[in-house]
C-alpha cells in the first residue's frame, strides 16, 4: 500500500479533498468568522492577510486538506497531516478548523477517525499539536482517546513560536476504542 499524505477520504459524515490553491477563496468564507479562532495562538487568522498565510503554508506542505460536509456538500474546514518521523514511525494531524455551525455536530471525531484509520496503515503512533489556550481543541483530542504528553514552543509557518501541548494516541489504543467514535462504522 503506498502512503499518500494527501488521499482523498470519505465516510458518511465527510469526504477530504486535497487542498489546492482555487480553494482559498472558499475556504476563506469559512475561517472569516473571529469566534473560530478566539482560542488559537494565533487568534487574528479571521483576517484575510493573516490567514493568508496559513493557507500558504497548509499548500506548502502537501498534506492538508478541505473538509466538506457530506449531507450539504459545503466547505466545513481543513485539518493537515504533516512531520512524518519514520524513527518514531510517527506523524502530526493538526491545524484543524471547522466553522461554527459544524462544532458539536460530529464533524471533528468524525474526520479525525478518518485520518487515524488511514495514518494507522503506516505508522504506529499520530501526535497532535493544540494551542496551550485552545481547549475546545483539548477536550476534543481527549474525547478520542489521545493523551497529553508534552509541550513545545511551535512556529507555525510564517509565525512566531507559541507554546503548544502534545497530544499522542498509539495504534493499538485506537484500534481499542475507534468504534466508539461518531461516524467511524469499521
Amino acid at each position: 500500500m503506498h502512503f499518500d499524505l494527501q488521499p482523498i477520504l470519505e465516510n458518511d459524515k465527510a469526504i477530504l479533498y486535497p487542498l489546492k490553491e482555487t480553494d482559498f477563496e472558499e475556504l476563506y468564507a469559512v475561517a472569516s468568522n473571529p469566534k473560530i479562532w478566539e482560542q488559537h495562538p494565533t487568534n487574528d487568522r479571521w483576517k484575510k492577510e493573516v490567514f493568508r498565510n496559513f493557507f500558504d503554508g497548509a499548500i506548502q506542505s502537501k498534506g492538508a486538506f478541505k473538509v466538506i460536509d457530506r449531507s450539504s456538500g459545503k466547505v466545513a474546514g481543513s485539518t493537515r497531516i504533516y512531520d512524518f518521523n519514520a524513527e518514531e514511525n510517527s506523524i502530526m494531524i493538526g491545524y484543524t478548523f471547522y466553522g461554527t455551525e459544524y462544532w458539536g455536530k460530529g464533524i471533528n471525531p468524525s474526520v479525525k477517525a478518518l485520518l487515524l484509520d488511514y495514518l494507522f496503515d503506516f505508522v504506529s503512533c499520530v501526535n497532535f499539536q493544540v494551542g496551550a489556550i485552545n481547549i475546545r481543541s483539548q477536550i476534543a483530542i481527549g474525547r478520542l482517546g489521545a493523551k497529553k504528553v508534552g509541550k513545545q514552543e511551535v512556529a507555525y509557518f510564517g509565525e512566531t513560536p507559541k507554546l503548544n501541548f502534545t497530544y499522542r494516541i498509539e495504534k493499538d489504543a485506537w484500534l481499542a476504542r475507534r468504534t466508539s467514535i461518531p461516524g467511524n462504522k469499521q
